[in-house]
């Protein structure tokens, strides 16, 4: 073990590792937090937290299982665009390969749909969990209506993923649920055509699922991920109920 610290001691003196980490690394806590503001994936976060926001029981970790939710299904839903084909007659036929020819498809798929239910029920969680313990109040409520924005597209990625094995239960959950659409008043009507592509549920609306529900709403997600933990970072981290957070 010692030996191996030596070698990644080593390492991060070399031209090329300070090349890449800019800030470098080092024992001192300004080497540290250099490290942490200069780099593009660890600068969202803080510096420094408070040992409190640490503890089960502040969040439960809701929020970052979300996260590793929508990792999941990031990940799985790339790998099955590769079997999937967004038209009429082959998707139904797709998904039979999946469950019956596929090395692993039944595996792939269930992980993807039960991924997609665990990340509703979490997202609510912790919806929940923030309003239960006040973490809404200001500075905060900016980063609340992200949050409810995060909820929205959590359900529109769910809703628009159910059309896409085409199957009865896909067909006629997506004819009901754009029916209840098409009466919200004045735009009710206009938002149904919009979404469809037309007045029925056809390869139209297929289409279009499939697009909103692997490009539009994932990304939209993975912008408004990024302002949420840029907020959290600026209203002080994660609220811990004490009075230091106002």
């Amino acid at each position: 073990m010692a030996n191996l610290l030596d070698e990644l001691a080593g390492l991060r003196n070399t031209r090329v590792w300070r090349s890449v980490f800019r800030g470098g690394s080092g024992d001192s806590n300004l080497r540290r937090s250099l490290a942490v503001q200069q780099n593009v994936f660890l600068h969202l976060a803080s510096v420094k937290i408070r040992r409190r926001a640490l503890d089960f029981s502040v969040t439960w970790y809701l929020g970052t299982l979300s996260l590793g939710c929508f990792l999941i299904l990031t990940v799985t839903g790339t790998l099955l665009m590769l079997y999937y084909h967004p038209s009429a007659p082959q998707a139904y036929a797709d998904m039979k390969d999946l469950q019956f020819v596929v090395s692993a498809g039944v595996f792939l798929r269930n992980l993807h749909r039960w991924s997609a239910h665990a990340m509703v029920l979490l997202v609510f969680a912790h919806m929940f969990k923030v309003f239960y313990r006040g973490a809404y109040r200001p500075p905060r409520e900016f980063n609340w209506v992200i949050g409810v924005v995060l909820l929205m597209l959590t359900l529109f990625l769910s809703y628009t993923g159910y059309l896409l094995p085409w199957d009865q239960l896909a067909f006629w959950a997506i004819t009901v649920g754009s029916n209840i659409l098409a009466a919200v008043p004045v735009l009710g009507a206009k938002i149904r055509f919009l979404i469809l592509g037309g007045h029925t549920v056809n390869a139209n609306a297929l289409l279009r699922f499939y697009v909103l529900h692997c490009v539009i709403l994932p990304l939209l997600a993975a912008l408004f991920l990024g302002i949420h933990f840029w907020r959290l970072r600026k209203d002080g981290g994660l609220y811990t109920g004490e009075k230091t957070d106002e």
